[in-house]
């Protein structure tokens, strides 16, 4: 294990707006005072559930100074700081630790549909702006961009890059990227429904979206694992997975956001062109935030 920045849950928390689009930060206070009652192992902060695409600089990194001092000293803060321009990324990372960050997560370039040769460049000259550690963040079905096991194996080298956030959904490449980096990176499941089988093959948690929701449980499910009940761990993911499926049957962060909405969290205003929830997939994801016990 190298040195990881958290271990079991990280929440990926979303940003909540108002109807005229402006950030609400009081929502956010309440989201995030919540995940610490929870006891939650990180915070992930303006990333993809974040919106991070749709806000300004100065916003992005407001957001992420409003978290860190709601949160410093109680859980670890990782900063989404990825861009499809390294430069971008690189000046985002500096002021990210300036406002308090523990960590970066920095994902793919996207839509520039680099090489390997440029994702490894990327990547350690954005870990090369700060002394924080970094997560890389592979999530090709968004990005349009893969990173290859012999990638990850050169990245692990840099050590400062210590952990992947894997949503590929490939479990063979999962398991040949730890074949080739052993204990030289940490592997996270970005996939909501593979908490389970990522850990199986030595990951050591999840980056999450729906412990937005479901804190407390969500953690259950590496708890469960670390102290050696794997049938236990299991038997929660799949309890769970009905959920998972419903939270991800439009574009992230669209339905999470309208379950916070429904449990009266926060409202599920988006910036354009995320837009609210269609009426027959919201039903849907009703029906399973009911069937796990959540009221509605």
């Amino acid at each position: 294990m190298k040195n990881p920045i958290f271990k079991g849950i990280g929440t990926a928390i979303v940003t909540p707006m108002k109807e005229n689009g402006d950030i609400d930060y009081a929502a956010m206070e309440r989201l995030v005072q919540r995940q610490l009652e929870a006891n939650i192992d990180a915070l992930i902060v303006c990333a993809t559930t974040g919106e991070a695409p749709t806000l300004k600089d100065d916003e992005h990194i407001e957001t992420i100074r409003f978290v860190a001092e709601l949160a410093k000293g109680k859980t670890p803060i990782i900063a989404g700081t990825g861009s499809n321009y390294t430069e971008h990324a690189y000046d985002m990372s500096i002021m990210a630790r300036d406002v308090g960050a523990d960590g970066l997560l920095c994902v793919t370039p996207y839509y520039n549909k680099c090489t390997q040769r440029g994702l490894y460049e990327n990547f350690t000259t954005i870990a090369s702006a700060t002394e924080l550690p970094m997560i890389v963040y592979n999530v090709p079905s968004r990005t349009g961009v893969n990173i290859k096991p012999a990638t990850y194996a050169r990245l692990a080298e840099n050590p400062k890059i210590v952990g992947i956030k894997e949503a590929n959904g490939d479990i063979s490449s999962v398991v040949e990227t730890m074949a080739l980096c052993g204990d030289k990176i940490d592997m996270y499941s970005g996939n909501d429904d593979q908490i389970v089988p990522i850990m199986s093959m030595g990951g050591i948690g999840c980056i999450s979206v729906i412990s937005n929701l479901l804190p407390a449980e969500t953690k259950k499910i590496t708890e469960l694992w670390f102290a050696g009940d794997v049938a236990g761990s299991a038997a929660l993911q799949m309890k769970y997975k009905p959920l998972i499926d419903a939270l991800f049957s439009e574009v992230n962060p669209i339905p999470i956001k309208a379950a916070l909405a429904a449990v009266g969290l926060c409202s599920d205003h988006a910036r354009l062109p995320l837009t609210r929830m269609e009426e027959g997939t919201y039903r849907n994801l009703l029906k399973c935030m009911e069937e796990v016990g959540i009221k509605v």
